[in-house]
């Protein structure tokens, strides 16, 4: 019996054996994920990366046996507990999903009904796997909620998916994923949509309840970061192959393929910096599906290419000498030295920040709604505080970062600068002008060009009918750059040189465009006015981290060419750490830290500064973070708490002190450092740093 189960516990729960998947067309059959193996054994992670198009989503969707009706796998094996899965009947995986194979997408509400309360969709699921009553399913289902950590279970039972925010929308998810107890676990990008702090909370959860119910993980991510915290294992993935596979600090300390090394150079790691080490970004763009070069892949961006050697057929899977788990799919990786041979990019001197341009001094933004029912039938009003009182200022060629969760205030604050919303009291002034009651009808030509905007969306902010030219020019007449349609044109194509775009994109329509250049698009647009601050709202979110690091170099360049200041909006705190010369924190609604980006890295912190550094998802092994995961909800601004707003989530809360007065500011140093918190400056000052180099063994 003993020797029974041993054999049986060495059967992978999935293996992919040269599993080849394709794509019936019009065009006829375009290949998207070529020779992929992959041996996930039980209670093991093993994590996917690489850039949108390598196939990452196609082999989720394959071990789903969801590829539409287009789809099929149209080479070799694909196991399940040792069966092969295209064997089984239509039944037997209905069956299957579900139940031993769970799948977590990135977007919560694909998920959900939203015409259907949680605690039936929950209820759903081991009763239609496992023939159980409603009684035992919707307790079941409870308890499930409970373990994902979700406050009053039996309250989000009763709600309708709209009434949960998004961290609660994907733990609802993940409970209904693990509520079968399955062995497989697929979780495709599943907190790319969310706040830093929800997304560490999410990621220990998906950590703790695998090794309590012992389930398999296949974590699919272009975060390369989260990969290394809940991974053994990685394949990195490029044009629809596995170019480098092996155990997370192999791949990590000892990568050999020149696109690992590329990913890993397009990352603001915390030695990057933007003068001295600026990121490298991979050049080119992936190859589409039927237009792949002969031989590798990687060849036409590789700047290891060597003609004869790399374009000689389909090349093979190599073991590194001296650990046969680690493969490559390279043939010059033996002759690279990996210490020296690697992309650099070029110093360039700081930037010297100038005068004020913007100043914000006690800047408030209330909304008055009506609890129940309109004022005129006695409802009650009620004031949502979205900004209150915030001072701080930004500097000629000067980028200020706003960070912090959603409803923190970030966006409502943009809206005041834009003139699509007053300001309810305090002041915005542009130089002599003053936005804070000057909405954008209101504005003239000049102050409007001054003040432009980058978008986290490009698919949003481009008009589909128009071509790429047309928008940007649109721009240059509108502002009065130039009137002529030579002149019009010239600025139009030198734009999109500093973008880096070709000169024809300016003939195309934004559908011909990938996400990358569709945000280059948007930068240009931004840039055609001359303006003197632009607001960048999270403008590199949604793009793989080879783009990110061709846009964030984008920006500054044209700030260091046209002395630009940039108001960095985002909760990504790598990137900010990297591009940002001033960093402020903001939290329901109010300012709780601002100093330039080294002070704010380094204690002493704001509490809430402290979890937001310790949630960052840092992509090397040499650093070590302290142990922070911010527990419960951020508070209603139409209800927050009394005296200090975070003191319901703070770890060093004083009861009677902290949640009823109001806290002070404290200054720290020389260069408008501020802290709004009770705590002791002593006590701060004393703080364990959050990110550090990890101390060797001797």
């Amino acid at each position: 019996m003993e020797t029974t189960r041993k054999m049986s516990d060495q059967t992978p729960v999935l293996e992919c054996r040269n599993l080849s998947i394709s794509y019936y067309t019009r065009a006829g059959e375009i290949p998207a994920v070529v020779d992929f193996n992959l041996k996930l054994m039980p209670g093991e992670s093993h994590g996917i990366v690489g850039e949108s198009g390598c196939g990452k989503s196609t082999v989720a969707l394959a071990i789903m046996q969801y590829m539409g009706k287009n789809g099929a796998i149209v080479g070799g094996e694909l196991l399940f507990e040792g069966r092969d899965m295209r064997t089984m009947s239509a039944e037997e995986l209905r069956k299957l999903r579900g139940s031993k194979i769970a799948m977590v997408y990135q977007e919560p509400m694909a998920s959900l009904n939203p015409a259907m309360r949680i605690g039936e969709q929950l209820s759903e699921v081991p009763i239609y796997h496992e023939g159980v009553s409603q009684n035992e399913a919707w307790q079941r289902s409870a308890d499930m909620l409970a373990k994902v950590r979700l406050p009053d279970p039996e309250r989000i039972m009763k709600s309708f998916p709209h009434q949960i925010s998004g961290g609660q929308q994907q733990r609802v998810v993940i409970a209904m994923a693990l509520l079968s107890n399955p062995k497989l676990l697929l979780l495709d990008e599943p907190t790319t949509a969310l706040d830093v702090t929800v997304e560490a909370g999410i990621v220990e959860l998906i950590r703790d309840i695998a090794d309590e119910f012992g389930t398999s993980m296949i974590y699919i991510s272009h975060n390369l970061g989260l990969i290394l915290e809940t991974c053994d294992r990685l394949t990195v993935m490029y044009s629809g192959e596995a170019v480098e596979v092996g155990d997370i600090h192999d791949v990590f300390d000892e990568m050999r393929h020149p696109y690992t090394r590329g990913l890993f150079g397009s990352i603001p790691l915390p030695g990057a910096d933007k003068n001295e080490h600026p990121l490298v970004a991979i050049p080119g763009q992936l190859p589409l599906p039927h237009e792949r070069p002969k031989g590798c892949n990687f060849g036409p961006r590789c700047t290891f290419f060597r003609q004869g050697t790399c374009d000689t057929g389909r090349l093979p899977m190599h073991s590194v000498p001296g650990d046969d788990d680690h493969r490559v799919r390279c043939e010059r990786f033996q002759e690279i030295d990996w210490a020296r041979d690697l992309p650099k990019g070029e110093a360039k001197p700081p930037v010297e920040s100038g005068d004020v341009v913007l100043s914000v001094d006690d800047m408030t933004k209330h909304y008055v709604i009506e609890e129940s029912g309109f004022l005129i039938f006695g409802g009650e009003e009620k004031t949502v505080k979205a900004n209150e009182k915030l001072n701080f200022s930004a500097r000629e060629a000067e980028t200020v970062a706003i960070v912090g969760e959603s409803g923190c205030g970030k966006s409502t604050f943009a809206k005041v600068l834009m003139g699509l919303e007053d300001a309810t009291a305090g002041h915005v002034k542009l130089g002599n002008v003053e936005l804070g009651d000057l909405p954008v009808d209101k504005r003239d030509e000049k102050t409007i060009s001054r003040l432009q905007m980058v978008f986290q969306n490009p698919f949003d902010t481009l008009n589909p009918s128009h071509t790429v030219g047309g928008q940007i020019a649109r721009v240059i007449r509108k502002f009065g750059v130039a009137k002529a349609k030579e002149e019009v044109d010239e600025i139009v194509y030198r734009l999109l040189d500093i973008v880096k775009l070709p000169r024809d994109f300016a003939k195309r329509r934004p559908r011909q465009l990938s996400g990358g250049q569709k945000q280059r698009v948007g930068i240009a647009r931004a840039f055609a006015g001359n303006p003197d601050v632009v607001i960048a709202d999270e403008p590199v979110s949604a793009l793989d981290v080879s783009v990110q690091a061709a846009v964030t170099d984008l920006l500054m360049d044209i700030q260091r060419e046209n002395r630009t200041t940039l108001l960095f909006i985002s909760h990504d705190l790598s990137v900010v750490r990297y591009l940002a010369d001033r960093i402020v924190v903001m939290y329901l609604g109010q300012i709780m830290e601002q100093g330039s980006t080294e002070e704010i890295f380094s204690p002493p912190y704001h509490p809430y500064t402290e979890a937001l550094l310790a949630a960052v998802p840092i992509a090397d092994t040499s650093i070590e973070k302290r142990h922070i995961v911010l527990k419960g909800e951020l508070p209603s601004p139409s209800n927050p708490p009394k005296g200090c707003p975070f003191s319901t989530r703070c770890q060093y809360m004083m009861p009677g002190k902290c949640d009823v007065e109001a806290p002070p500011i404290r200054a720290f140093g020389k260069q408008g450092h501020e802290i709004l918190c009770h705590l002791d400056p002593s006590e701060m000052q004393e703080m364990e740093p959050v990110i550090k180099k990890k101390v060797e063994a001797a």
